[in-house]
């Protein structure tokens, strides 16, 4: 069992690795956020497309498998609670490639339709 790369501190198949498989869905828009940096880090695009909302997610997507995620820092917070139905979350999330070390900043908007949380769009 290995660390889940969202460094909540559980393994991966306790936290992300269960959203991923379908065993399990996102509670908010910070556990979503978690699991799709998680998906990047493991190389996991057909999830990173199914928890994206219809109205802005690609018809397809190919991740970098030179780029490696390997940290994610949740800044700050806003709505995304199990009883709210949008919420915004900041974070920088850090990676290392062939070219160098570098970071992602991002502050993100999810939407919640159905009892699923999406992710909607985000400005850098």
């Amino acid at each position: 069992m290995t660390r889940c790369p969202c460094l909540s501190g559980l393994t991966y198949e306790d936290c992300c690795g269960r959203l991923h498989s379908g065993a399990a869905a996102a509670q908010s828009a910070e556990q979503l956020m978690r699991s799709r940096f998680s998906a990047f880090a493991v190389g996991d695009p057909d999830y990173l497309l199914a928890s994206w909302h219809p109205s802005t997610r690609p018809a397809e997507l190919e991740l970098d498998a030179e780029r490696r995620w390997y940290r994610l820092d949740i800044i700050t917070t806003s709505g995304g609670t199990p009883f709210e139905t949008t919420g915004v979350v900041e974070f920088e999330a850090y990676y290392r490639s062939p070219d160098g070390a570098g970071s992602q900043h991002e502050v993100s908007r999810f939407i919640r339709e159905n009892g699923s949380w999406l992710y909607v769009d985000g400005t850098r």
